[in-house]
């Protein structure tokens, strides 16, 4: 076990997270050395409570004493490190901006997710730890009636969603979705949930590699891609247990000492208001609150103390997130 992180970078994770996956992915791929604190599957995560983080949904990314949630916000962030020596992996022209960022609205704010959670074999949602964890997750329940009833929608979703890939981005015979050589940010924001779908033990006359072989392809490149960047032993993440890792945090510098409220902010909100910041799509008591200290456009900042009474700041982004004056 690590005591330090490197570049100040800790990455709360579980393994088989498909959000996770894809920050990993990001992190192996641009070459960024971090520390990976691994959480447990269900809550509570007393790791993340001793931060006074109440957020629950997995991967959560510290830098320094800023906290990031959403894989969206952090991957923007990770684009945006200053002092990495490695290429970014983002676009470098508008038109390819404009694909990468459709990608990411789509994958993520769309319906995706909730129909590929809806293939989750029915022993897994039966499991009493994993069902009581995930109540009101998406809007369901996790019975054995309703993913039954929804299996047939959901795989001729999912069905549509690799033919959509295999008809249009890959038609030309590209190898990565803005072409080049070698995966970038948006194949990231493209493939995760394909990866997590092809990982649902698909019925194979609905969806196989006979039927999209394009993608299949390409989820062998990517994922070879992947592991031989993490296979890399300078590029190995360092393990930092729980404590381990708060002490690092805590003992961290603030960083964006730019970082402002915007007047003009149409919620109409005042540095140093107390407010509470949650998922919009699911009502759940596990809410982070604390002072207002940054409002723009696409993201919120808040300032919360830890256990220890030592100033975080949690940050994550405006879409598909609720702001609430407490």
């Amino acid at each position: 076990m690590s005591t330090s992180a490197p570049n100040n970078i800790v990455l709360y994770n579980y393994d088989f997270s498909p959000y996770g996956k894809r920050i990993s992915a990001y992190l192996a791929l641009r070459g960024i050395d971090y520390a990976i604190c691994n959480q447990p599957f269900t809550m509570p995560r007393p790791d993340l409570a001793a931060l006074n983080i109440h957020y629950r949904r997995i991967p959560i990314l510290a830098i320094g004493r800023d906290i990031y949630l959403d894989t969206r916000l952090i991957l923007r962030t990770l684009e945006a490190l200053p002092n990495i020596s490695t290429p970014q992996l983002g676009a470098t022209t508008g038109q390819d901006r404009f694909a990468e960022k459709l990608l990411e609205k789509y994958m993520i704010e769309g319906p995706v997710f909730s129909m590929i959670a809806g293939l989750v074999p029915v022993e897994v949602a039966a499991e009493p730890t994993f069902n009581k964890d995930r109540q009101g997750m998406l809007g369901r329940n996790w019975s054995k009636e309703e993913l039954e009833e929804g299996k047939g929608e959901c795989l001729n979703y999912v069905k549509n969603l690799f033919g959509f890939m295999e008809s249009t981005i890959f038609e030309d015979g590209r190898k990565w979705v803005l072409g080049g050589e070698g995966p970038k940010l948006a194949d990231i924001e493209a493939i995760f949930m394909l990866d997590f779908a092809a990982g649902m033990q698909l019925p194979p006359d609905v969806v196989s590699e006979k039927h999209f072989p394009r993608v299949f392809a390409w989820l062998e490149r990517y994922r070879a891609a992947v592991e031989k960047a993490r296979s890399s032993s300078s590029h190995q993440p360092a393990t930092m247990d729980g404590q381990a890792a708060a002490k690092s945090i805590l003992a961290s510098e603030l960083g964006h000492s730019h970082i402002q409220v915007d007047r003009g902010d149409p919620a109409s909100l005042t540095e140093g208001t107390e407010v509470e910041i949650y998922p919009a799509d699911w009502v759940t008591e596990h809410r982070d609150r604390g002072r207002l200290v940054g409002l723009t456009t696409d993201e919120v900042t808040i300032a919360v103390k830890s256990q220890g009474d030592v100033e975080l700041r949690i940050h994550a982004p405006r879409t598909g997130f609720k702001i609430r004056k407490v």
